[in-house]
């Protein structure tokens, strides 16, 4: 079996922690950031259940940027 590695970010919102995939459109939550990477990974397996490895997208190095917008 091939082992994959996948750039997760968490965060708190709320009373929660939201774990987010950066290589596949995938997030979960949870009550601290180590049950939301817990339901992060499940959800992945679930994800790659129906799709092909082949479609992860590589992120490298990723960056924060902060940028500000006005609306009305």
């Amino acid at each position: 079996m091939k082992k994959t590695s996948l750039t997760n970010i968490v965060w708190k919102e709320g009373k929660y922690y939201v774990a987010q995939c950066l290589n596949v459109d995938v997030s979960s939550f949870g009550r601290t950031k180590a049950e939301a990477l817990k339901n992060l990974e499940e959800a992945l397996e679930l994800y790659f259940e129906d799709f092909s490895i082949s479609k992860i997208i590589r992120v490298e190095k990723p960056v924060f940027v902060e940028l500000s917008f006005s609306n009305a």
